[in-house]
């Protein structure tokens, strides 16, 4: 499935016009033996996520009949234009991965109801395997799909009774390209044109219009309200092709299952 929005306005050094994403799929069942998964492809970014889940929960949640989901993310080493070194082989995790998995944690969490989940922990592996910008949008975007995928998993086994969500949560990245005297704002960022941003923009958003963060920096020259404005209408629209990618992958993947 491959879903696309609508160009409209000045365009942009991939072709795409200001508001257009990029191509996105969703492919569910990619990673085989976990209970949820998908591949996502949102241009040449492509994230594998897997859920995973657990009959107990972390220590500090223990008896007090709220489950529990988290996130990992990681990325290949050549997912990226040169080889970056695996952090299992320095020991220890960047800190820019450690602030990503906690994003989509707390991301996931939004929109779970987590008494009606009991106590289990669900986590969610994010592995990068080609990045071209936006791939914590991607994890984020992939990630609710392969947790519905998992709850309903549970449902069908009997281990609950109903899909603990309470919406959906979708992101994306957004920002001011061009000059720094007259910049565009533009939906989905990819490589060349987050790295050469006038400022850059972080949406999780909810189905239901919720906001759940906003990561938003200048990166050469402040930003004004109305430039956020900008970009939020952009991050809202762009979002409505990705709730609706998500519905599709998620009907599909239980027809499969039903049939």
């Amino acid at each position: 499935m491959s879903h696309e929005a609508q160009a409209s306005g000045p365009g942009r050094p991939s072709g795409r016009a200001a508001d257009q994403i990029r191509s996105v799929s969703i492919e569910p069942g990619f990673a085989h033996h976990a209970e949820g998964s998908v591949l996502i492809r949102m241009g040449g970014t492509e994230v594998l996520c897997a859920a995973s889940v657990e009959p107990r929960v972390p220590p500090f949640l223990r008896n007090q009949g709220l489950g529990w989901v988290t996130a990992e993310y990681g990325m290949l080493p050549r997912a990226t234009h040169t080889r970056g070194s695996r952090e299992a082989a320095k020991g220890k995790q960047s800190g820019r991965t450690q602030e990503i998995q906690r994003l989509i944690g707390r991301s996931l969490r939004a929109v779970v109801d987590r008494k009606a989940l009991g106590e289990m922990t669900i986590t969610l592996d994010c592995d990068v395997l080609n990045a071209d910008g936006g791939t914590r949008c991607a994890s984020i975007t992939g990630a609710w799909v392969a947790l519905n995928l998992a709850l309903a998993r549970l449902v069908r086994q009997r281990v609950i009774a109903a899909v603990p969500l309470i919406g959906q949560v979708a992101a994306i990245s957004c920002g001011l390209v061009g000059t720094r005297e007259a910049p565009v704002a533009v939906a989905d960022l990819d490589y060349d044109e987050d790295s050469n941003a006038i400022a850059d923009a972080n949406f999780v958003l909810t189905q239901g219009g919720g906001i759940v963060e906003i990561q938003a920096t200048a990166e050469q020259v402040p930003f004004d309200d109305a430039q956020f404005g900008d970009l939020m209408r952009l991050a809202r629209l762009g979002t409505e092709t990705l709730f609706a990618a998500q519905r599709e992958a998620v009907a599909k993947a239980l027809e499969a299952s039903a049939a």
